[in-house]
């Protein structure tokens, strides 16, 4: 079997891992056990470009439960679970191609190694699969019949690349389902957002003036859990009505350059680039720290951050000292790549259970429609969102009312009034 990971005699560690994820995963669980009898992928080759963590682990045991043949690699350089990466090759006969902190011509390798499998379905977090597809091996797309994108970053490239008509192939938007994008991006990317920050640097959050760029889903997320913690968190933001809403939260809002003057804590989660700029760093206290949790390490401009410095050490795994001229000390996290994943572990495996669930569900769905789809960004069906929130709180013991057929009558009607 074809693979490239780091070390297959880590595979016993990964594997008690994967199981323990694996038992918060009740909606996968449920959605494995029709796989594994229907077979519903079968004869499909399914390449992923996802973070290789126990969770991922689980979503690609699934694919393969329902008859598919899966490849993955990372769809970052440094969320790599090394472990997890040898269980899936020796235990699962998994097809990986991940090794945490490789290099870029070893991630573009990787990258290709899987779409040299000729995929039917791609699944990208951050649509590196796709956008090799199409800028450097289009002859692939005619096996295509369609893919998944697992963010926001992603969902933003593969809209434009729509827009300018360019795109070959249907793509459903995961990240944009319910029970993802509230989910996935609020409560998994705020916690884990916090825990890769305590780990790398075990400062304490409370008392602090904690900095939150953009105030989407993600950001709204970490903003409550900073708050949560003690923080005093101030929120950046260019959108009016996201700004606004994060005044009315209760958060303060102020422009970059304001907040970099007070903060103690930074962190990024737009999808955009440079972010935090050379002129904020200028300004920001010695001591202070900045990270990025959004998909690509351009939020911060890390380049001009090492121009500014006269000397760089790493003083903690995942934290880069950079001393500027006048003595004043930065700490940049994790390379300014995804903290939540390159210092911590990602989100809780409760939480990925629904995003992993609706890429599940969006793999057969793209196999019962092939041919039909029209090519362009799909919002993900209704039911597989509203399947998932019901397997969800089941799986947890919580019953919800239904509406009588009183009121579904009401509801359709426009003739009852006062």
């Amino acid at each position: 079997m074809d693979y490239d990971i780091k070390d297959i005699s880590l595979a016993d560690l990964g594997l008690n891992r994967i199981e323990w994820a694996f038992q918060s995963m009740d909606v996968l669980k449920s959605i494995q056990s029709d796989f594994e009898r229907e077979k519903p992928l079968k004869g499909k080759v399914i390449g992923a470009c996802l973070h290789v963590t126990t969770e991922t682990a689980n979503l690609m045991i699934t694919l393969k439960k329902g008859g598919a043949d899966v490849y993955l690699c990372a769809s970052n350089p440094l969320s790599t679970q090394d472990d997890v990466a040898a269980a899936l090759v020796k235990y699962y006969e998994i097809p990986v191609f991940a090794i945490k902190g490789e290099d870029r011509d070893t991630y573009y390798k990787h990258l290709n190694a899987v779409l040299d499998k000729k995929p039917n379905i791609t699944m990208d977090d951050g649509a590196d699969l796709v956008s090799l597809i199409h800028s450097e091996r289009k002859q692939l797309a005619k096996n295509i019949i369609g893919s998944t994108e697992e963010t926001t970053t992603g969902v933003i490239r593969l809209k434009s690349m729509e827009k300018n008509g360019v795109l070959m192939f249907p793509v459903i938007a995961v990240n944009d389902a319910y029970t993802k994008h509230m989910f996935d991006n609020r409560y998994g990317t705020g916690q884990s957002t916090i825990d890769g920050i305590i780990r790398a640097t075990n400062r304490l959050i409370a008392g602090s003036v904690f900095v939150v760029c953009g105030y989407g889903w993600c950001g709204k997320g970490l903003a409550a859990r900073a708050r949560g913690m003690g923080a005093n968190v101030v929120v950046t933001e260019v959108d009016s009505l996201k700004a606004l809403e994060a005044v009315m939260d209760g958060f303060r809002v102020m422009p970059i350059e304001e907040a970099a003057k007070i903060g103690d804590f930074f962190c990024t989660v737009t999808g955009d680039m440079h972010v935090i700029r050379k002129e904020h760093f200028k300004v920001m206290k010695d001591g202070a720290i900045v990270a990025n949790s959004g998909h690509f390490d351009i939020e911060i401009d890390v380049e001009g951050l090492r121009e500014l410095s006269v000397s760089q050490r790493d003083i903690r795994p995942f934290v880069r000292e950079y001393k500027l001229e006048d003595g004043r000390r930065i700490y940049l996290l994790a390379e300014g790549r995804l903290v939540n994943l390159s210092a911590a572990e990602g989100h809780p495996s409760s939480v990925m259970d629904m995003s992993f669930a609706n890429q599940a569900l969006s793999a057969k769905y793209l196999v019962d429609n092939a041919g039909k789809l029209q090519v362009k960004v799909h919002k993900i069906p209704d039911e597989i969102d509203y399947k998932i929130a019901a397997l969800k709180l089941e799986s947890m013991g919580v019953k919800h009312d239904e509406l009588t057929e009183e009121q579904k009558k009401y509801l359709e009607s426009w003739t009852i009034g006062t």
